[in-house]
Parts: C-alpha cells; structure tokens; sequence
C-alpha cells in the first residue's frame, strides 16, 4: 500500500510519515492558536480576486482542524475576523461575513462525527444577523461534544476584549461578587473571552508577518511563537507537524531558570 501512495504521491507520504515519527506524543501542546494570515497575496499570487483567498483559506480550515483533532490537540482558536478587519472594503468584509454560512453546513456533520466542539470568542455585537446564527446554530450543534474545541476568533481584538474585562470586574466589585483585595491573574482571566480555556502553549502565524495584531495579548504571556512565509491556504499538515515538534524542541521555562 505504502508503495502505491508513493507511486501516486512521490516522497510525500514518506516525508509525512517521518514528521509524524519525529513527534512526542507526551508533549502535544493543549492549545494552539493560529493567526490565518495571507489568504489575500495567495491569491493575488494566483492571479486571482481577493476574496477567492478567503474561500481558500476557509476550505484550509477544515484541513487543519482535522489534523489538529488527530494529533490529539485540546483546543484550536483560529484568529478569523479582527476587530480592525471592518476597515477593509465592504464588499471583502460583505463575503467573510457570508463564509459561516457556507462552513458550518459543509462541516457539522464531520464536526459532530469527531467528537468536535465549536466555540467563538469576540464582540457579537456588530456581527450580521445571518453570521451570527450560522455560528450559534454550531455551537449548538456540538455543545455536547468532547473532544478537540475549535474555537472562533470572530470580531475579535483583544484590547476590546480586556476592555470588556475590566467593565465586568468592576460591576462585580461593585455588586460585592468579587473582592478587590483578592483580584488575581486568575481572577482577571475568568472575565475574559477565553474563560475556561487554558492559556495557547503554542500561536503560529502565517504569511511572513512577524506581528501578533491585537491577538490574546494577555492570553499569549508565555506562549511559543512559530512564523512561516507561507500563506495561510498553503499551511498544511506537514507545516502544521514541523511547527509542533519545534514546540517540542523548546524548553519552557516560564522566568524561571
């Protein structure tokens, strides 16, 4: 069998057998967070329009979720709509916005047959109707599933969300919820967007850029970063894996020695 995939594939299956060979599988980072970046220049390297990038990057979404889901990774946050992408022309922001729509009924079957959970963090405020219904009808949907959690980042940026934060921290001061000689890291984190979840081992970025734009900033403390030139509907799961066993390769030592 082997030999026939390499027939039809080259040395591709090879390769991927060898990635997959080098990683530890007692150290599968619990959550990684990706900034899909570059979906645009791919396909302006294409020759094609913008928004044919996004159609791109959305398809690679399924990929990697799968991928990260068989690697056996808790949680995988994809960073999809900024809180500073509404400047783009309306007609690009008009299509992201429709893109849900066309996902989740693609997907959910496939969602729910691996045991996938959906979420999102961001501002719901300010999201299309249709947007926002196509998402909830998916975390719905998968509400009772335990495996891997995918995790939209949509109208997201995370000084609105520590902004949020802090309000909410201190109406709860305020009712007598929370004392304020007792605030904590954690305490903080339990009024973000992200409660509940464990903080990213691990954010990856794609597209060359070397930047983290206003993404889990308190959140990505002591994350590993992981930068590839590659655009984000190239990112596949030979990357994904070299990005993993980095990860591996790297001590951790959180300011300690």
């Amino acid at each position: 069998m082997l030999r026939l995939l390499k027939k039809w594939f080259g040395n591709k299956v090879t390769e991927q057998r060898n990635l997959l060979s080098d990683m530890n599988q007692k150290n599968i980072p619990k959550h990684v967070a990706i900034i899909m970046d570059g979906n645009g220049r791919w396909a302006k390297k294409q020759g094609l329009p913008r928004v044919m990038g996004h159609h791109a990057g959305m398809k690679n979404v399924r990929s990697i979720t799968i991928a990260a889901n068989r690697m056996g990774i808790d949680v995988l946050t994809l960073y999809a709509f900024s809180t500073e992408n509404w400047k783009r022309p309306k007609d690009e922001v008009d299509f992201l916005m429709k893109l849900p729509e066309e996902f989740f009924p693609m997907m959910i079957d496939e969602l729910i047959e691996n045991n996938i959970q959906i979420k999102m963090i961001g501002n719901k405020v300010g999201l299309p109707d249709y947007t926002l219904k196509s998402i909830e009808k998916a975390i719905d949907l998968t509400k009772h599933n335990t495996g891997l959690i995918l995790n939209f980042a949509l109208n997201y940026g995370s000084r609105d969300e520590m902004i949020q934060g802090f309000n909410r921290l201190i109406n709860a001061i305020h009712s007598g919820e929370v004392n304020e000689k007792e605030i904590t890291e954690e305490t903080f984190s339990s009024f973000l967007h992200t409660s509940g979840l464990p903080d990213p081992d691990l954010l990856i970025r794609t597209s060359g850029e070397l930047r983290i734009s206003n993404f889990m900033l308190w959140q990505l403390a002591y994350s590993e970063l992981w930068f590839t030139d590659a655009y984000w509907p190239e990112f596949d799961e030979d990357q994904f894996v070299k990005a993993i066993v980095e990860y591996q390769n790297r001590a951790r030592r959180y300011g300690g020695l």
